[in-house]
């Protein structure tokens, strides 16, 4: 239905995007993952994703010029995990300026009791959810989670988790959508997010 869908996979300095490639491959689709600019403005879905530190991360993509071939893309692009972040305008992590596209600051959790670990490792809750990505979710889904940063509440908050408190699990603006959990890594709730993402491209 879909197969012949472009997806592109950005390629930099991050973590965790074989496991990504693997899970487009498991919808029946071969994304390309490239830094090419081209290439990227070329495909009709763009993901964003990665596990990493937010400073040298965006060091890299202004050196390799990806810092403003994402900001101004078109097409519906999908933030994972640090590619979340990095959509945002500052994180605490480093002091760092970002990409700026979501107005809102990453901060880092501060627990509030001993039992909570910094970082958040493991499944928690999606809740409140209001974004296409999430079309057929219950009122609670389980997804994974790794992350000593978060996004707190704001305008763009498309799905609220609760961990030390209240925070933005998933963002959405205009044609940019982001999630601070492992879609790839969260079974079949994460496989649908992605479906949902490839399939309705942002369309409400």
């Amino acid at each position: 239905m879909y197969s012949n869908m472009k997806v592109a996979i950005i390629k930099y300095n991050a973590g965790n995007i074989g496991s990504v490639v693997n899970a487009v491959r498991r919808l029946g689709i071969e994304p390309v993952v490239t830094d090419d600019a081209k290439e990227i403005g070329e495909a009709d879905r763009v993901i964003f994703p990665g596990q990493g530190e937010a400073r040298s991360t965006m060091a890299y993509l202004k050196e390799h010029g990806l810092d403003q071939v994402i900001v101004n893309l078109k097409q519906p692009v999908l933030g994972i995990c640090i590619g979340m972040q990095l959509l945002c305008r500052h994180s605490e992590e480093y002091d760092t300026d970002c990409l700026g596209v979501f107005d809102v600051d990453v901060k880092r959790f501060v627990p509030k009791v001993h039992e909570e670990k910094v970082p958040q490792m493991g499944w928690n809750t999606v809740e409140q959810t209001r974004s296409a990505l999430f079309d057929g979710f219950g009122e609670r889904e389980f997804v994974y989670f790794i992350h000593s940063y978060y996004v707190p509440l704001c305008d763009h908050t498309a799905a609220v988790t609760d961990y030390v408190q209240p925070y933005s699990s998933a963002l959405h603006k205009d044609n940019f959508y982001a999630t601070q959990f492992h879609p790839e890594k969260s079974g079949s709730v994460g496989e649908r997010i992605l479906k949902n993402f490839i399939t309705k491209g942002g369309v409400e």
